[in-house]
C-alpha cells in the first residue's frame, strides 16, 4: 500500500523544483540543429488544450528522483553506480531532443548521489548537465564554479541544492519565453525514465514486495505523462521518443491499481483549517510483470543515452 502523501517533505527539494520548472518550455538551437527543422508555430501547437494550471496537477503527481533515491536508501540498500547514466557519451548529443531527455536523466542522477552523499561523483554529473544545459542555450544560469565548489564538500548540501534551485529558477524565467515545451517534454520524461529505470533494477537486484510495487504504481505516473508528449507529436522529430515510451506504456497496462480511502485529515494551512482525504493505492504487480518492465525500460533506457 503506498499513501499518497509519502515523503512530501523531499518534494521541496531542488530535484522536483528542477523538474517542475522545467516542465514549461525550452530555448533555441544546441550545438546542432536537429535533423528535420519544424515551424515553432507548428510543434508548439498542441493537439492537447492544457493549462498551465492542468500540467502543475500532471507533473506534482510525477516522483521527484530525490524520493525514488529517498525510498531506496530507506530500505538499507547500498549505493551502486550501475545504476547511474555513464556520462562520456554527453558530446555525442547533437540535436536539442537527445540533449534535453539526456539533461532529465542526469538530473534524476544527480539526486540519486547527493542523497548518498558522493560528492566525488556529483562533480562529473554537474559538468555534464552544465554542458546540456550549454548546447540548449541556458548554460549562461548555470553557477558552475559555485556548484563545482560547493560539490567537494559534504558540509555544503544544503548550499548546493539552494544555488541548484536559483539557477534552475533562473533558467525557467529564461525558457518559458523562448515556448519550447518540446524539450521540457523530454526533460520531464528523461526525469521519469531514470527513476523508473533505477527502482526497477533495485526491485530485481533486491527482491522486496515494496519495492515491485514501487514500480508497478509507476503506472499511474505515465498516464499522466503520456499526456504532456503526446502534446506534441505533430513534431516529426518527436515521434521515435513518443514511439519509445508508448511501449513502456504497453507493459504496464496489465498491471491493476485499486483504491482504498483512508481516513479524513485536518491540517493547517495559511491559517485555516483544511481537511484532506487520504488515498492509498494498493497495486497488484506479478513477477512476470515486473521482468518485463525492466527489461523494456531498460532496453529504451539504454537506447536514449547510447544514441
Amino acid at each position: 500500500m503506498f499513501n499518497h502523501n509519502l515523503i512530501d517533505i523531499v518534494k521541496n527539494t531542488c530535484f522536483i523544483l528542477l523538474t517542475i520548472s522545467l516542465l514549461f518550455g525550452c530555448s533555441s538551437e544546441g550545438k546542432k540543429q536537429d535533423a528535420l527543422q519544424v515551424p515553432d508555430s507548428v510543434i508548439n501547437e498542441g493537439i492537447l488544450e492544457i493549462s498551465n494550471e492542468a500540467m502543475q496537477d500532471i507533473i506534482q503527481n510525477i516522483s521527484s528522483p530525490v524520493e525514488i533515491a529517498a525510498k531506496i536508501k530507506a530500505s538499507g540498500i547500498p549505493f551502486s553506480k550501475k545504476y547511474l547514466a555513464p556520462t562520456d557519451k554527453v558530446s555525442s548529443y547533437n540535436t536539442n531532443l537527445q540533449q534535453s531527455i539526456a539533461l532529465g536523466i542526469f538530473g534524476a542522477d544527480l539526486g540519486y548521489l547527493n542523497m548518498y552523499n558522493k560528492t566525488g561523483q556529483v562533480l562529473d554529473y554537474i559538468s555534464s548537465i552544465k554542458k546540456l544545459a550549454d548546447y540548449i542555450k541556458v548554460g549562461q544560469f548555470f553557477d558552475f564554479s559555485t556548484l563545482k565548489r560547493l560539490a567537494t564538500n559534504n558540509t555544503n548540501l544544503d548550499s548546493l541544492m539552494y544555488i541548484s534551485v536559483h539557477s534552475f529558477n533562473q533558467m525557467d524565467d529564461y525558457l518559458r519565453k523562448n515556448n519550447r515545451g518540446n524539450l521540457s517534454a523530454l526533460i520531464i520524461a528523461g526525469v521519469w525514465l531514470e527513476g523508473v529505470y533505477m527502482i526497477s533494477q533495485v526491485a530485481t537486484d533486491y527482491p522486496d514486495p515494496e519495492m515491485s510495487e514501487k514500480v508497478g504504481e509507476q503506472k499511474i505516473i505515465l498516464g499522466d505523462l503520456m499526456l504532456i508528449l503526446k502534446n506534441y507529436s505533430k513534431d516529426p522529430n518527436f515521434t521515435k521518443y513518443l514511439e519509445d515510451f508508448e511501449k513502456i506504456r504497453e507493459v504496464f497496462r496489465p498491471v491493476k491499481i485499486s483504491y482504498e480511502m483512508g481516513e479524513p485529515e485536518a491540517v493547517e494551512q495559511d491559517g485555516m483549517l483544511v481537511i484532506i482525504q487520504n488515498e492509498k493505492s494498493i497495486v497488484h504487480i506479478t513477477d512476470e510483470q515486473l521482468a518485463l518492465i525492466t527489461k523494456t525500460v531498460n532496453d529504451i533506457r539504454n537506447k536514449l543515452i547510447n544514441n
